[in-house]
């Protein structure tokens, strides 16, 4: 690992350590009804939206209703977007002329866009137009967003408010973080990624000729198509709301959608700007600012030391490289499936960004990357998407941990649970169990199942621990709705497409639903007077204790797992 890589790591990382707070101020204040400069722009669309949706923003939800207007919108987004998939061949905006997506896939790609998932398997430049990415995908990756966002606030209420069911009012917090937060952040990074050179058009894909010239002639290759499309528009918010996925196939990789180092820094720095805010956001929120940085502190210790030995396995030589024996390769490491204008350290910190929180794009492939490396891929999302996460979802889910920790720090000093003034009662810990238990569950049993029935092994590109980390790849990927992939395995079948839904739909809503049933509890609930006795959760102790709980319990439930997959490659690398 080179200094330049050591300094290219820390400036990106210092520089989501310094944006974290003002982007929490920022979402505090929208969300607190303080007043924000941008109040002029968009407070009367906001009330001109109330009234043609007929919305009464004073009315106050319990968390049964908040769950059922969630559940409601987020079904009313999956028609939208199979209908359009469906009927995409009657629609504009189709200069390619592609048919009907087939009901197979169109399913999954509903359910993976509403979920904040993003799985894609398909080709997205020869499968989609132009009205079905802009209409149908872009204007889920905002309100996916804004949901995880919105699960959280109510989150949050349900600690801070007293004896009450009122835990906010779904339309108006999806609302606001869509209007105030996404958007104007969308159109600056847009605006940035256009002027580098990302393309944003409705142009018909571009037949180009080259020539190369030999012994003097001059050689025409003819037939070559460039693709083209609005692909700014849908980067800037997959990037911002941790949707991931891609408008190119090769995703981030492709030089129309992240041509320049630059534009590399910036969608990496996107991604991870608004899960650290929100960290923040609820400090500020639940009055306890100590609690909000000891969770972004949480986050960084797992974080940082993962990235760092990410990126020296890919500087460090294997065999093949040392009997190679060549300069090129001690000095850029391994290079198979990754961009040269990015190089190991930048592919490598995109791997992290994007596995840390649940956002599916790559910058190179992550199949090629040493076992050690997809090891640690495969961790940080198999911790439930809490070390950063998807936008509200990330934090809520950390959050679950924290009050498991209060739980057993109880039990080993005989002292009552609580957090932040509010009782942990066998309620709140039978709904945490069901939380962490959901994604290990159909993570593995899907993995299982797929090793067994022939549809599920006919899709794989290699076999041994190689083809099997594809597969716990892909459900790992799917299950917590992040949404990338191992590349080597063909998931557009009836078989992936079908389970993948399942896996996705309960990824997302059998971790929400329990959420807000805490939430809906903890908002009841008096607040107990905080003394000398009570256990702090702002401190070091406790943020060891709550590292310690996190990588524990991800570690018995799939370690068995991974020893079968990269941890056996890599074995296997060192013995040959």
């Amino acid at each position: 690992m080179t200094v330049y890589s050591f300094l290219q790591i820390t400036l990106y990382i210092s520089m989501v350590g310094l944006l974290a707070k003002p982007m929490g101020w920022y979402m505090y204040r929208i969300h607190r009804g303080g007043f924000i400069s941008l109040n002029r722009v968009f407070r009367p669309v906001e009330y001109l939206i109330y009234k043609f949706s007929r919305i009464n923003p004073d009315e106050k939800m319990d968390w049964k209703q908040y769950l059922r207007a969630m559940v409601l919108f987020n079904l009313l987004g999956i028609v939208v977007v199979y209908a359009v998939l469906r009927t995409q061949h009657f629609l504009p905006l189709n200069p390619q002329q592609f048919n009907a997506v087939d009901p197979y896939l169109a399913w999954n790609i509903a359910i993976s866009f509403t979920t904040n998932t993003n799985w894609q398997s398909y080709c997205p430049e020869t499968t989609l137009s132009y009205f079905s990415q802009m209409f149908a995908l872009t204007v889920q990756n905002f309100l996916s967003a804004s949901t995880g966002i919105a699960i959280l606030l109510s989150f949050i209420r349900g600690i801070i408010n007293k004896e009450t069911t009122n835990l906010g009012n779904f339309w108006v917090d999806v609302l606001k973080s869509t209007l105030y937060v996404f958007l104007p952040l969308a159109v600056i990074l847009s605006i940035a990624l256009v002027s580098q050179g990302v393309i944003q058009n409705h142009k018909q894909y571009q037949n180009v000729q080259f020539f190369e010239k030999k012994e003097n002639k001059s050689i025409e290759y003819t037939g070559h198509i460039i693709p083209m499309g609005p692909a700014a528009s849908q980067i800037a918010i997959k990037q911002l709301g941790s949707n991931g996925g891609g408008f190119f196939n090769t995703n981030a990789s492709h030089p129309y959608e992240n041509p320049t180092p630059l534009t590399n820094f910036l969608e990496m720095l996107a991604i991870l700007l608004i899960p650290a805010g929100l960290c923040y956001t609820f400090g500020m929120m639940t009055n306890a600012r100590k609690q909000g940085r000891a969770l972004l502190i949480t986050m960084m210790l797992v974080f940082v030391p993962l990235v760092f030995t990410t990126t020296l396995a890919e500087y460090a030589l294997s065999s093949h490289l040392e009997h190679a024996n060549t300069e090129i390769s001690i000095s850029l490491g391994n290079m198979e499936g990754k961009e040269t204008r990015f190089g190991v350290s930048n592919s490598s910190l995109w791997a992290m960004a994007t596995t840390a929180t649940s956002n599916g794009s790559v910058n190179s492939m992550h199949e090629s990357f040493s076992p050690l490396a997809s090891f640690n891929m495969l961790f940080l999302m198999q911790l439930g998407e809490v070390i950063f996460g998807g936008v509200g979802s990330g934090l809520y889910g950390i959050l679950i941990y924290v009050i498991i920790t209060v739980f057993v720090a109880g039990l080993m000093i005989g002292r009552t649970p609580s957090f932040l003034g509010k009782r942990i009662d066998p309620f709140e810990m039978k709904m945490a169990s069901i939380i962490i238990l959901t994604m290990p569950l159909i993570t593995l049993v899907s993995t299982a199942l797929s090793l067994v029935i022939p549809s599920g092994l006919n899709s794989l590109s290699d076999s041994g621990p190689h083809g099997f980390s594809e597969i716990l790849y892909a459900f790992t990927s799917m299950a917590n709705n992040n949404g990338s992939s191992f590349a080597g395995i063909n998931a557009n079948t009836p078989f992936y497409n079908i389970l993948g839904s399942i896996v996705m739909l309960i990824g997302r809503y059998g971790i929400a639903i329990p959420v807000l049933a805490i939430a809906g509890s903890l908002s009841q609930k008096k607040s107990i007077v905080i003394n000398s006795g009570t256990l702090p959760t702002d401190t070091p102790l406790f943020i060891c204790l709550l590292i310690g709980v996190v990588l524990v319990i991800g570690a018995l439930t799939f370690f068995p797992a991974l020893s079968l997959g990269p941890i056996a490659e890599q074995l296997f690398l060192r013995l040959h």
